[in-house]
C-alpha cells in the first residue's frame, strides 16, 4: 500500500486571442501564475516557450471557434511544467526546422525543443494541441541561491 500524499494538480487555462496581443496575455498570465511556485530559471523558460507556441498557432494555424487559442499549463509531479497551446489546426504539421544564420524567421520550434524535455502534437476532431514538457531539475537552484552559498 503506498503511503504518498496525493497533492492536488495545479492547472491553469486562459482563452486568448488569436493574434499577437494573445501571445502577450498569454505570457504575462503564465508568469504570474507561477511566480514563486518554480525557479526563476525554469519560469523565463516556460514563458519563451509559452511565447513561441502562441505565436506559431497565431501565424501558421486556424483559430478555434470565436477566433482563439487556448493556452493550459499544469505543475507535474515530478516538479516540471507542461504547456499545451490548442487551435483549429493547419494543412501542415509543425515541424522544426533547419534555418541559416541569416534567416529572419523559423526558429520557433528549434526555441521550444532547446527549452523543453520534449514536445509534441496531438490532434483531435477539433483542432490540434502543440505541448511541451519542461523540467525543473536542471535550474533547480536559482543564481540567486548560488550567490550565499558557501564555496
Amino acid at each position: 500500500m503506498s503511503t504518498r500524499t496525493t497533492e492536488a494538480e495545479r492547472v491553469w487555462c486562459v482563452v486568448v486571442p488569436h493574434h499577437a496581443e494573445g501571445a502577450r496575455l498569454a505570457r504575462r498570465r503564465l508568469a504570474a501564475s507561477l511566480d514563486g511556485l518554480m525557479p526563476a530559471m525554469t519560469r523565463s523558460d516556460a514563458v519563451a516557450v509559452a511565447a513561441e507556441l502562441v505565436g506559431n498557432s497565431v501565424r501558421h494555424a486556424s483559430p478555434l471557434p470565436g477566433g482563439v487559442v487556448r493556452v493550459a499549463w499544469r505543475l507535474l509531479f515530478s516538479g516540471g511544467l507542461e504547456i499545451r497551446v490548442t487551435d483549429g489546426g493547419a494543412l501542415t504539421a509543425p515541424t522544426e526546422r533547419q534555418v541559416s544564420a541569416d534567416s529572419p524567421d523559423g526558429r520557433g520550434l528549434a526555441i521550444v525543443s532547446a527549452l523543453s524535455e520534449r514536445w509534441g502534437v496531438d490532434r483531435d476532431g477539433l483542432g490540434q494541441c502543440v505541448w511541451a514538457r519542461l523540467t525543473a531539475s536542471a535550474d533547480a537552484v536559482d543564481a540567486a541561491d548560488l550567490a550565499g552559498a558557501p564555496v
